[in-house]
């Protein structure tokens, strides 16, 4: 899994989200669940996540957000 998208901002997150499912790309959440433990304050970033072998196709449909997309690893 590669991380290719991480941010504290839940309306940049659903739309990374809805521009991937749109593009027929894979992807997960990791630590959604952290709002119930940290209060909602967004101290801590969703991660969004695709399979090492979907990476190029997931930055080509968040292309118009690649200021915001993590750095390949």
């Amino acid at each position: 899994m590669k991380a290719i998208l991480k941010t504290t901002d839940p309306v940049l997150l659903s739309y990374a989200r809805h521009l991937l499912e749109e593009a027929g790309v894979p992807h997960f959440v990791f630590d959604e669940n952290m709002a119930f433990t940290e209060g909602n304050i967004g101290a801590f970033p969703r991660r969004l996540m695709v399979r090492a072998e979907d990476e190029a196709r997931a930055r080509l449909a968040l292309a118009e957000l690649a200021g915001h997309l993590h750095p390949p690893e």
